[in-house]
């Protein structure tokens, strides 16, 4: 519902409606649309990472792992295109939502890095500015390839190989 029709044109009557559940059964489980809309936001946010986690386990290198996270990512978003506007229309909801998304991310990403540049596989670089320069370009890499080519199948190979070129040989390299 708050996919179709965002969340501030979704009412809790809507949600049951579709959910065909009486509206006090709703409030057994959530305090309101706020918190159901939250669950969900945390709930993307917990299944990408897994999905991720999983798919990247048996990879040791940080480039493998962000490879083949990219690719897990994009396959996640077109299989669920609604995630995006959750994600994003949580900005306008409570921007706090919409922090501690990224930030749980983000924190995440750290992690990973600083373990990656122990093991000299990334650069001597900010590792929080390196994280959300990742989240940006599978954010917005994603979006282009995955929402706004909506028609077409996408060439994960592809978009991912040339994701990882600019990444490993950088933009500014020549």
């Amino acid at each position: 519902m708050f996919y179709e029709k965002g969340y501030h044109g979704t009412s809790t009557l809507d949600i049951t409606t579709a959910a065909k559940v009486a509206p006090g059964t709703f409030y057994i489980y959530y305090k309101d649309k706020y918190s159901l809309y939250k669950y969900l936001l945390l709930s993307y946010s917990h299944d990408i990472r897994k999905a991720i986690a999983v798919a990247a386990t048996p990879y040791t290198t940080r480039a493998e792992k962000e490879r083949i996270g990219l690719r897990v990512y994009f396959e996640y978003i077109h299989q669920h295109k609604h995630v995006y506007s959750i994600i994003w229309e949580s900005l306008y909801i409570d921007k706090s939502l919409f922090m501690e998304y990224y930030e749980s991310f983000a924190d995440r990403y750290r992690q990973g890095l600083l373990n990656a540049r122990k093991a000299g596989e990334v650069i001597d670089a900010d590792l929080t500015v390196m994280s959300y320069l990742l989240m940006g370009v599978s954010n917005f890499v994603g979006l282009k390839y995955m929402m706004f080519d909506d028609d077409a199948e996408p060439d994960y190979d592809y978009i991912v190989d040339e994701t990882m070129k600019i990444l490993q040989e950088g933009l500014f390299s020549k």
